[in-house]
Formats: structure tokens, C-alpha cells, sequence
């Protein structure tokens, strides 16, 4: 018989592993980090643990608890679909329609937004505008088309951000443009519209608060695809948001707006924002988009922070589309477009070294750091692993050869999960 003791630190265990399951479309910690180790670092194609076939390419990245691997897919029947599998095995245990009418334009589809899970339920969102919440069984808990009560999204390249599940509540932000042009996806014949924040019960999928969030940006400028992240600061627990120029925090009660800066001096109609924020030592790092840099501002300002709290920024090798990990105490800024990774000290900005990667297409996957290195995946489905050191070293590199790749990787105990157009791979160690 197991001592008390025992049976406590066997439970602790337990519950810091799960603890550290990717949960969410940046991990455990919001950042792009996790601690489930190891991790393999030589692998090749045919050392996949297995390989499970997907029904259509997407942007989204799987997520998981326990044993259980979530993803959101199209079929060729245009379906958008919540698909369960068995993380041991990739075996399929249930596939779920929450909506109708993929969509495809430039390189997104309606299935760009990544599920989310507490390890009770999972819930999904579509571009469409349509969510859903199941068990881990997939029997229905609720179903809720936002866009009967909220209009279609207004977002040029289709909707992209991910719910954030934080707090006992489901928070959507949708940063779009005031005015919906008629060749936007979905367009509903009703051209205006705001931007704004919107907290759910996860429970029930009733709506708990909705606030404007606005902007004094233009055009294209008001759209957002960042997914925004919780953050305990100075003023309490935020939660951070960022787009139509700008990053701000956020009362989660009431989603009431403590502070705002501003990103980037230029003003331009077309500077949508992909990249979501990312917080280091009592600092909120955001990125600008197309060659803007990166910025970061200190924690405990209210109102307007853009020149009281701004601490540094980096416009070296800045990224567009890649959201920065932070990892073991160093910040990872991938530029997918110069195909370039950057190392910097979280607390100054400043390099500490930089990389080339040798593909000539982009990289649209964020990095992910686990076990000492860094995984990303090319357009084309090359997978680097990258030591993350004091100096820049390829460990290694795969040719899956099976584009169009945005998903970024997934670290779980049976290894790291890979997101082609056909499949999804698990690569581990044993």
C-alpha cells in the first residue's frame, strides 16, 4: 500500500503534467513554450510513431489534453469539422460538422482559427462564425452561430484568431473593418460594423460581456489574426489584445480598456496584424506587421503608454507572420518572409545571434520551444529543429514535402505533432 505522501507527490505529478498539455494555440504558458520532455531532435520521415491522413489542408494547429489530440479541418464537402484523435495511436475517435461552406482566400480558409480545451471540454470556432463546445467524448454541450447576433467578420483573408480560454471564461476578439467590402468572404450586405471583444461562459456559450474596441486605423489596418493572452501585471490579471495599430490590456471582468500603445509611427491602409502578443519580466512584447518592428512596453501604465512605457524595439529581422516564442529566457523572433531566426534578450531587445534557414519558401508556422530546441515548419513542409543556445545550430532537417504548411508544432508526451496539407505526423523519441 502507497504512503499518503506518496500518493500526493504521485498526484502532484500527474496534475503538473497535464498541466502542461497544449491546451491552446501558443501552449501552456501563452508564450510557445512547454516542458514535456524529451523531445526528439534526429528523425527522419519514416521514423514517424504513426501518421494519420487529413481530410483538407488548414491552418490550425491541433491541441491536446491527456490522451487526446483536437483538431479543426474542411472537408471536400466544404464541412468544417472538429476531429478527435487518440494521441498514442493517431487513431480517429470522432469527427463533429459544427458548420457548412469552407471558404479559400489567398492562403487561409474558414478553418484558420485552432480549438481550445480546459481538459473537460473542448470548443471550436470557425470563420463563419460559428463555435461549438463538446465533451471529450464529442456528445454537443452547446452551439452558437455569433454571426446571427454579431454579423459576419469583416476580415480580408479570412477570420485567423483562436479563442482564449482563461479565467473561467471564453474570450473572441474580432478586430475588423469598419466598413465590409463586397468581396470580402461572406459578405452579409451590411457594410458596417465594429471592432470588438467578447467574453463567453464556456459552459454555456452565453455572452457575458461584449465591448467596442476601437482604433483610430484605417482600412485594412483595423483587421486583426491575433489570438490575445492572459497576463498577471501590476494592474492585476489582463488580458492583452492586439491590432488596428495598436496593443492594449484589458479588464477580464468587464473587458473595460486599462492602457493602449501604440506599435508603430507610420500609418498605413494595409497594416493588418497576424502575429499575437507575448510577455516577458514585467514586459508586453507586440509585433508591428510588414516590416515594422518589434516593440515592447512596460507593465503598470494606464491610458495612453505608447511613449511612457516603451522600453525597446528590434527591427532588425522582424517578423510578419510568425508569432515570437519566448523560451528558457530568450525571446525567438522567425522571420518567415527573409527566412531568418533571431535570438534576443527579452529585457533589452538586443540580438544575441541570428540565422539563416536554407529553404527559398516562406516559413508561416510559429516556433516552438521544448527540450532545448526549437521546432517550425516550412510553406512546403520542411521541419527544422534548432538548437536553442548561445549560438544558432540546425540540428536537423525534414523534407515531408506535403505544402501548403501554417500549423506550428505540437509537443505532447508521445512526441512532437506536424500539421502537413495531408496528415499529421508524431515524431518521438522512443
Amino acid at each position: 500500500m502507497k504512503s499518503p505522501l506518496l500518493l500526493l507527490a504521485l498526484t502532484a505529478g500527474l496534475a503538473a503534467v497535464a498541466s502542461e498539455d497544449w491546451s491552446q494555440w501558443r501552449g501552456p504558458h501563452f508564450n510557445g513554450s512547454s516542458t514535456i520532455a524529451p523531445q526528439p531532435a534526429q528523425f527522419s520521415k519514416s521514423d514517424a510513431r504513426w501518421v494519420t491522413p487529413l481530410p483538407a489542408p488548414a491552418g490550425s494547429t491541433p491541441v491536446v489534453t491527456g490522451d487526446r489530440i483536437f483538431l479543426t479541418t474542411p472537408d471536400s464537402s466544404k464541412n468544417l469539422n472538429l476531429i478527435c484523435l487518440d494521441a498514442r495511436k493517431g487513431t480517429l475517435l470522432w469527427t463533429r460538422t459544427i458548420a457548412v461552406g469552407d471558404k479559400d482566400k489567398g492562403r487561409n480558409n474558414m478553418a484558420a482559427p485552432s480549438p481550445v480545451t480546459d481538459g473537460k471540454r473542448v470548443i471550436a470556432m470557425f470563420g463563419t462564425g460559428d463555435i461549438a463546445a463538446f465533451d471529450l467524448e464529442g456528445r454537443e454541450l452547446w452551439k452558437r452561430p455569433l454571426y446571427k447576433d454579431y454579423g459576419r467578420f469583416a476580415i480580408m483573408w479570412i477570420y485567423g484568431s483562436s479563442p482564449l480560454l482563461d479565467g473561467g471564461q471564453l474570450i473572441i476578439p474580432v478586430l475588423q473593418r469598419d466598413e465590409m467590402p463586397s468581396d470580402y468572404p461572406l459578405f452579409d450586405g451590411k457594410p458596417e460594423r465594429e471592432s470588438f471583444l467578447l467574453s463567453l461562459d464556456p459552459e454555456t456559450g452565453a455572452t457575458r460581456w461584449k465591448v467596442a474596441r476601437t482604433t483610430d486605423s484605417t482600412k485594412e489596418s483595423h483587421e486583426s489574426y491575433a489570438t490575445p493572452i492572459p497576463y498577471s501585471g501590476a494592474e492585476g490579471r489582463q488580458i492583452i489584445v492586439v491590432g488596428g495599430d495598436h496593443v492594449s490590456g484589458h479588464r477580464p471582468a468587464t473587458g473595460e480598456e486599462i492602457w493602449r500603445a501604440r506599435l508603430y509611427q507610420k500609418r498605413d491602409d494595409w497594416y493588418r496584424i497576424v502575429t499575437s502578443p507575448v510577455t516577458a519580466d514585467g514586459l508586453i512584447i507586440a509585433c508591428g506587421p510588414k516590416g515594422q518592428p518589434v516593440v515592447a512596453f512596460r507593465d503598470g501604465g494606464k491610458g495612453d503608454v505608447t511613449s511612457s512605457q516603451r522600453v525597446w524595439e528590434f527591427s532588425e529581422a522582424p517578423t510578419d507572420w510568425a508569432t515570437p516564442l519566448l523560451y528558457d529566457g530568450s525571446l525567438y523572433v522567425l522571420d518567415g518572409g527573409r527566412r531568418m531566426l533571431t535570438r534576443l534578450d527579452p529585457r533589452s531587445g538586443k540580438p544575441q545571434w541570428s540565422g539563416k534557414l536554407d529553404v527559398t519558401e516562406p516559413i508561416w508556422s510559429s516556433p516552438t520551444g521544448v527540450d532545448g530546441k526549437i521546432y517550425f515548419v516550412s510553406e512546403k513542409g520542411t521541419v527544422f529543429v534548432v538548437a536553442a543556445g548561445p549560438e544558432f545550430k540546425v540540428l536537423n532537417r525534414v523534407d515531408l514535402d506535403e505544402g501548403p504548411v501554417r500549423s506550428s508544432v505540437v509537443p505532447t508526451r508521445e512526441g512532437i505533432l506536424v500539421r502537413t496539407a495531408g496528415n499529421l505526423y508524431c515524431f518521438g523519441t522512443r
